[in-house]
C-alpha cells in the first residue's frame, strides 16, 4: 500500500482510501521538520558552547565516572571518590576553579553515559570509555587524548581449567550491555566459530556478583577492568586471566562537540599531567620548580613561569602547577592507583611514556 494512503474500513476497495495528502505536502513537511531539528541541533550546541562558564558560575565540576571499579573510579569507606579517572576530574577542577575537591561525581552506566554527557548532565566523561568512529563522528563527543591504553581479555575460574579464550565454545560469559565489548565477543566467537551464551549486566558490581555465584563461566571487559574486579576478590588466585587481548581500547575522557574552549582545557590538562612526568616535575618537586623559571623552556611554559599559555586558554598561568599539584604527574597517579605495588597490580606496558617504549606521549607545550 502506499505510505500516503489510510484504509478505513476492514473490507475497503480502491475506493475506501483516502488520500491523506499529496507526496509534495509530504515533502515540505518534512522539510520543516528536519529544519526544525537541525535549528533544535544549533541551539542545544549553542546553549552548550559555554560549558567553562557555566562550571565557574556553578563552582564546580559535574565528572561522569563508572558506577564503581576500584583503582579507577569507586567510592572508599567514607564515601570519597578515589581512582586513576577520579584524578583526571580533580585536576581538571584544580586547573579551572582552583579547588580540585569541586567535583560532583555522577556514577553512569554503559548505557547512560553518553545521555548523561549529551544532555549537559556533566560536564565530561572520564570512565573507561573507548575512543570510537561512531562515538566521536555519530555520536557528536569529543575525545580529548587517551588516559589508558587497553584491551578486552577474559576471566574464568581457575577450576574451569581453561588455558585460551578460544576453548570457550559453549560458555556463558557475563558482559556489560552496551558496550564495544559487547560487539568485540560476537566478532571473536564469531571468527573463531564458536558459541557462547550471553548474561547481560549492566554495572561492574552486578557482573562481579554473577561471576561469583556461577551464573556466567566468564567475564569479559577490559583487561585493566578484569584486573581491578578480581583484586576485590577474597580468593583472587582462584580466578585467572587468560592471555588473549582481542582488541584494542584507547581510553580517555571526553566532552560534547562544539565547545572547543572546554575541550582545549580538559585537553591539555591531562597533557600537562603526561608532560609533567616526561620532564621530571612531580608532586615533590613542583613547588620549588614553579617558584622560579629554570633552564628548560618547556617546564618554564608548563609551569607559568614564562610564555602565556594559561592566558590562551583562558586561565591563570600557573593553571598547570595547580592541576598536577593534586595528585602529582601522570606516573604518580597511575601507580598509586593501579600500578604493580597496587592490590591491581598493573604494569605500564603500553602506558609508559614514549621515552620508555610506550605510547604515553603529548604534544609539546610551547
Amino acid at each position: 500500500m502506499p505510505s500516503h494512503y489510510r484504509e478505513t474500513g476492514p473490507e475497503a476497495d480502491e475506493t475506501a482510501f483516502i488520500r491523506v495528502e499529496n507526496q509534495e505536502e509530504v515533502n515540505m513537511k518534512k522539510s520543516v521538520i528536519l529544519g526544525a531539528l537541525a535549528v533544535a541541533g544549533l541551539a542545544a550546541g549553542a546553549a552548550h558552547a559555554a560549558t567553562v562558564d557555566d562550571i565557574k558560575a556553578r563552582g564546580k565540576l559535574n565528572c561522569g565516572v563508572t558506577t564503581g571499579l576500584v583503582g579507577f573510579a569507586a567510592p572508599d569507606a567514607a564515601g570519597e571518590w578515589m581512582g586513576f579517572d577520579v584524578g583526571v576530574c580533580r585536576a581538571v577542577a584544580a586547573a579551572v576553579l582552583d579547588d580540585p575537591t569541586a567535583v560532583e561525581f555522577v556514577p553512569t552506566t554503559g548505557k547512560t553515559r553518553f545521555t548523561a554527557l549529551a544532555s549537559g548532565e556533566i560536564d565530561m566523561l572520564a570512565r573507561n570509555t573507548t575512543w570510537t568512529f561512531s562515538r566521536d563522528v555519530d555520536l557528536k563527543f569529543t575525545f580529548v587524548g587517551v588516559n589508558y591504553y587497553d584491551g578486552q581479555g577474559f576471566m574464568v575460574p581457575r577450576e574451569l581449567g581453561v588455558s585460551s579464550a578460544k576453548d570457550l565454545d559453549g560458555a556463558t560469559v557475563c558482559i556489560q550491555t552496551g558496550t564495544t565489548t559487547e560487539l568485540n565477543l560476537a566478532d571473536f566467537f564469531r571468527s573463531n566459530n564458536i558459541s557462547y551464551e550471553p548474561v547481560p549486566i549492566e554495572t561492574n558490581a552486578e557482573a562481579q556478583q554473577q561471576y561469583l555465584a556461577g551464573a556466567c563461566d566468564v567475564f569479559t571487559t577490559d583487561a585493566s577492568g578484569l584486573a581491578a574486579t578480581r583484586a576485590t576478590f577474597e580468593a583472587p588466585d582462584d580466578h585467572v586471566l587468560l592471555p588473549e587481548i582481542i582488541s584494542k581500547e584507547p581510553l580517555g575522557p571526553l566532552v560534547r562537540h562544539g565547545d572547543d574552549e572546554w575541550g582545549d582545557i580538559v585537553r591539555w590538562t591531562l597533557n600537562a599531567l603526561i608532560t609533567a612526568e616526561e620532564l621530571g616535575v612531580t608532586s615533590a618537586n613542583i613547588g620549588d620548580m614553579a617558584a622560579a623559571a629554570g633552564n628548560n623552556p618547556e617546564v618554564n611554559r608548563l609551569l607559568g613561569t614564562e610564555g602565556n599559555l594559561g592566558e590562551m586558554l583562558g586561565l591563570p598561568a600557573d593553571w598547570a602547577v595547580k592541576a598536577i599539584s593534586v595528585a602529582g604527574n601522570y606516573g604518580e597517579l597511575f601507580e598509586k592507583n593501579i600500578g604493580e605495588n597496587t592490590p591491581i597490580g598493573l604494569a605500564r606496558g603500553l602506558n609508559a611514556q614514549w621515552t620508555d617504549g610506550g605510547l604515553i606521549y603529548s604534544p609539546p607545550f610551547r
